[in-house]
């Protein structure tokens, strides 16, 4: 009967399977014991005999049923499984002895120790056996893996895996000498520069990150480092939550490349982040999108009075309004399904709940579709932040933020000219007499994003390539989109009269190289002219329309220090409102003759700095 055969049987069926055989291994067990001893010729029981062996048998299944032996798992068996199995027939060993004298039976003193000795062998041995053939099985089909570090937590995680289906480890890996060369619950421990060698000698493809008490720093640096290595990196869960049950270790995750670009966030000021959120009604516009959506998790936080979720997209609104209204049933959450062109509805939800703060995040932000699409991206991106600005001003509303763009910095795409063009209402409108503050924060490309190349990459990758990068050196700023919607919150606290802040992007990266990081840390090598062996083609498509290979932050050089060590405030040009006021409406002109050339003229007219590509 093949092994898999007998594990589709039912719990009662292998329950049964298991005492029978066992009662039968002891009953044998006796009855060679007496052959070895008196001899076959000589075998004759009586009553009493047969008493004392049938005794023993049910007396022996028993002690194995009180000690749990028979809950276990027989192809997962260890060596205390076989400890509590020695101690059963031990003491039904012992009942031997007494029987002898509790029934005045035959027991010759020779018969115990020989049936201890064939009774284990007999029990024990088929379990053994079943589990060896299981796990050479499981060696064969199951997916190798090397384990990064052989402390505790490497330890539990090998022990957890070693009795799953899915991964086997095969060696660890650690960077203390203490551990190096030695075994560790029977894995050998290597140092670092020996994973290409395990990699070969076990066809391994995954590493398993267990270390995770040490600092956000030291974590990136050990992912930084194994990086090259183009070993798919995962990692057990927080310690924490191991430890109060809310994960387990095997609940393993992939390493994201936020972790290697991300950095040590600054404790947030706090009288920023309340400021303008604790008990008031805010909104949020583009409430679904990637910053919009994290911006509403960081507001709820803050406990508001309530959190109006103005959004144009269905489903985006039906998923942000669900996860919050789960995690903070106490906040008042409305979700309005509307677009910030349609004024009257946006005019109405600004009145009739009152609102306090509003984070302007709608808009068109993907520059080749603004590009093919110039008239979409001027009526959502500068008319529609005009009526939300606007409204604010009509209804008193405490705080107005912009969320902007390093795209609006010397633009060389229309999307890019919209959001300075945005930036400029904001400017001309926060100089009218108001009690209304404004303010405008503008940052780079954060990581994760819709239609950023992280999850293009991603996608990418997994689909075997090839991954397109446009230019081989184009460079971007990036910034995790938690610690983006936090600084632009306490950015926003800042501003008062339409001052442009500048989030601290941290260094550049170049595009080509953070393909080549997210492909080692799924596991492959780009395949270029100078690695011909990689396994994922890496080509370059060429710039797309209106795409820069540098972002800028800054349209003049002067920036300005504010209490926040990541937050700058710049100064840049302004534009008086009733001239904002004519280019709208110039702008609304070509609109309604749908005329994109005339608009576009516009834009290259107006101090946007705006200067379009020619590539």
């Amino acid at each position: 009967m093949k092994l898999d055969r007998l594990f589709t049987f039912s719990p009662q069926a292998k329950l049964l399977l298991s005492m029978g055989w066992d009662i039968s291994a002891i009953f044998v067990s006796i009855l060679v014991a007496y052959w070895l001893r008196i001899g076959i010729e000589e075998w004759h029981f009586a009553a009493s005999e047969w008493l004392v062996i049938l005794l023993n048998c049910v007396f022996a299944v028993s002690l194995m049923t009180f000690f749990g032996h028979y809950q276990l798992i027989v192809r997962y068996i260890d060596i205390r499984a076989i400890y509590l199995i020695f101690i059963a027939l031990s003491l039904s060993a012992l009942y031997l002895f007494a029987a002898r004298y509790a029934f005045q039976a035959f027991v010759p003193t020779t018969v115990p120790f020989i049936y201890l000795t064939l009774a284990m062998f007999l029990v024990v041995a088929p379990r053994l056996l079943i589990q060896t053939t299981v796990q050479t099985q499981n060696y064969k089909i199951r997916e190798k893996c090397i384990i990064f570090g052989a402390s505790q937590a490497g330890r539990s995680l090998a022990q957890t895996l070693r009795t799953g289906n899915d991964l086997l480890p095969v060696a660890f890996v650690d960077d203390k000498q203490l551990f190096q060369g030695k075994q560790v619950m029977g894995l050998q421990v290597y140092c670092r520069e020996d994973i290409p060698e395990l990699v070969k000698k076990y066809g391994v493809n995954k590493m398993l990150l267990a270390v995770n008490n040490s600092s956000h720093e030291r974590r990136k640096e050990l992912i930084s480092e194994l990086e090259p290595f183009a070993i798919e990196l995962l990692s057990i869960p927080n310690i924490q939550d191991i430890l109060s049950g809310k994960r387990k270790i095997d609940e393993l995750s992939e390493i994201k490349i936020e972790e290697l670009l991300g950095r040590e966030p600054v404790p947030p000021i706090a009288e920023l982040l309340d400021t303008n959120i604790r008990r008031k009604r805010v909104m949020v516009t583009g409430a679904g999108g990637s910053i919009g959506s994290e911006l509403c998790r960081q507001i709820a936080k803050s406990c508001p009075e309530s959190l109006v979720l103005f959004e144009l997209s269905e489903l985006n609104l039906y998923q942000i309004e669900g996860e919050l209204s789960k995690l903070y049933p106490d906040i008042k959450i409305v979700p309005i399904l509307a677009s910030i062109q349609d004024n009257e509805i946006l005019r109405a939800a600004i009145q009739s709940h009152n609102i306090q703060t509003i984070y302007h995040a709608a808009a068109y932000k993907h520059v080749p579709m603004v590009e093919s699409n110039p008239l979409a991206g001027l009526r959502n991106n500068v008319f529609g932040t005009a009526n939300v600005a606007l409204a604010a001003l009509e209804f008193d509303v405490e705080k107005f933020v912009l969320i902007s763009t390093d795209k609006a910095v010397r633009p060389t795409n229309v999307m890019g000219a919209t959001k300075r063009f945005a930036e400029l209402i904001v400017q001309g409108i926060a100089e009218l007499e108001s009690t209304t503050q404004f303010a405008i924060v503008r940052f780079g490309n954060v990581l994760g994003s819709s239609g950023s190349v992280v999850p293009l990459f991603t996608r990418q990758i997994q689909a075997g390539g090839p991954i397109t990068v446009t230019h081989p050196d184009i460079i971007r700023f990036f910034m995790t989109i938690p610690e983006a919607a936090q600084l632009v919150i306490q950015a926003g606290a800042m501003g008062k009269k339409g001052e442009v802040f500048v989030l601290d992007m941290g260094d550049p990266v170049k595009i080509v190289d953070l393909a080549q990081k997210m492909a080692h840390l799924m596991g492959h090598t780009l395949k270029t002219e100078t690695q011909p062996d990689g396994n994922i083609e890496l080509k370059f498509s060429g710039l797309r329309p209106g795409e820069k290979l540098y972002e800028e932050l800054l349209i003049d050089d002067a920036d300005t220090t504010t209490q926040h060590p990541r937050i700058m405030g710049a100064d840049e040009s302004k534009l008086p409102f009733e001239d904002v006021v004519m280019l709208l409406d110039e702008l609304n002109f070509e609109l309604t003759q749908h005329n994109e050339v005339k608009a576009k003229e516009i834009l290259v007219g107006a101090p946007l700095a705006y200067a379009p590509a020619t590539h």
